[in-house]
């Protein structure tokens, strides 16, 4: 099935940083935007990320970008802390063209970053988090070892820049930035969606529910059996799931049923 055609953009952050990005045309409710945020050393151009972007504009207009210092982003990765001014962007980018409600869709980092940036700036109508952390420095998976031995060293960030165009800021966070179960208290009356795998290998169940608990209404959490991390393992039933949420959670529930060819 051939993917839906999007169009380049280039976004600019408050912090002035260009914002490589994407807008795929919405092939259901036309006042709908949904912005797609990826996951650490992910990219809108990866596959997994663009077919999630075709399955969600069956259901509205999507923002797919890349982070700072990912792809062709300016910048340096802060892994997840200004990252909300990247997605404060592709949301006021969403609003300018046009999309009436907007909603946040994050994986990994992104949902992190979601989660904070809703909390922190405000924005979105809708927030979704998919196989997010909940909180910094989580160590307790290997795959996690694997990812801070890539931001704290210099031969990690040399490997990640070489091998995932990915550019990591060096040295540590000062201030300590807001967690994101901590800012998913800040997030109401906004709806929050959190949504989590039993066999993700990178964070385990009790990060969904810390995020889900510290949280007030409205929000759901969605425990998937046999899910794993993030975009390479979300099937499209599951993207199709999200974007019926979305598309009901944001505001009218005629939405629920647009295209999913």
């Amino acid at each position: 099935m051939p993917l839906a055609p999007s169009f380049p953009v280039m976004l600019k952050t408050r912090d002035n940083l260009r914002i490589d990005a994407a807008h795929t045309p919405s092939r259901g409710a036309d006042d709908l935007g949904i912005v797609l945020a990826h996951g650490f050393t992910g990219s809108l151009r990866e596959r997994a990320t663009r077919r999630i972007a075709h399955v969600l504009s069956g259901f509205g207009g999507v923002v797919a970008f890349d982070f700072r210092g990912h792809g062709r982003s300016g910048g340096r990765s802060t892994v997840g802390d200004l990252e909300i001014l990247d997605v404060d962007a592709a949301v006021r980018h969403a609003r300018t063209v046009g999309y009436r409600r907007v909603v946040t869709v994050g994986f990994s980092m992104g949902g992190a970053v979601a989660v904070r940036h809703a909390g922190v700036m405000g924005g979105p109508d809708a927030v979704v988090s998919v196989s997010a952390p909940a909180r910094w420095y989580y160590r307790g998976t290997r795959p996690m070892r694997q990812v801070h031995w890539a931001i704290e060293r210099p031969m990690g960030r040399l490997a990640a820049r070489l091998g995932k165009r990915t550019r990591i800021v060096k040295g540590v966070w000062d201030p300590l930035p807001l967690a994101p179960y901590e800012a998913a208290a800040k997030i109401s009356p906004v709806p929050l969606l959190v949504v989590h795998g039993d066999a993700d290998r990178f964070f385990p169940l009790d990060h969904a529910y810390q995020i889900y608990e510290a949280a007030d209404e409205p929000k759901e959490l969605w425990i998937e059996p046999g899910f794993g991390h993030a975009e390479s393992a979300a099937t499209p039933e599951l993207v199709r799931r999200i974007g019926r949420w979305a598309a009901a959670r944001s505001g009218h529930p005629e939405d629920v049923y647009p295209r999913e060819d």
